[in-house]
């Protein structure tokens, strides 16, 4: 397991990295707001007071240095994501890393936030208490799907910088 942690860091990071400047492009050429990852740190912030769901996070209590903390469960998501990728692809996918499972992989994580983070910051489950639930998931589905190519990105990466 220690082998896997130390491969899923920086391609974890590396996914997530990209997930966000993939954000940022869509947001400077078609004015797609990216994600508010302060309302991640929020719901964060008030789980060790044993509140787990918002009937809407941002009409919640502000919590201290929470988008700080957003980014920072941001970053440890992918790094989780990226630990449970490698595990389900074996050793030798990172040896010859191919597109399909990460992208697959990337796309199937959209789960999470639609059936769990979703619902917990008060928007529904898939979003479907949003002002345009399709926009939103279309969104999340893209989102996951970028993450997905930057796993592929990142493993590409670490590979390259274990070779060199």
């Amino acid at each position: 397991m220690t082998d896997l942690m130390i491969e899923a860091l920086p391609i974890g990071v590396g996914a997530t990295l990209f997930m966000d400047v993939i954000a940022l492009l869509r947001s400077r050429l078609f004015g797609i707001p990216s994600l508010n990852y302060a309302m991640l740190g929020r719901w964060v912030g008030h789980l060790p007071k044993g509140k787990l769901v918002y009937r809407p996070i941002d009409k919640s209590t502000r919590v201290r240095g929470e988008s700080a903390l957003g980014w920072v469960a941001h970053y440890l998501i992918g790094i989780i994501f990226a630990v449970v990728f490698l595990e389900l692809a074996g050793a030798e996918w990172l040896e010859h890393t191919t597109l399909v499972p990460p992208l697959v992989f990337g796309v199937l994580t959209v789960l999470v936030p639609l059936l769990i983070l979703q619902p917990c910051l008060g928007m529904g489950v898939a979003a479907r208490k949003t002002p345009r639930p399709s926009v939103a998931r279309l969104r999340s589905l893209f989102t996951h799907a970028s993450f997905g190519l930057g796993l592929w990105v990142a493993s590409q990466g670490y590979a390259h910088m274990l070779q060199g």
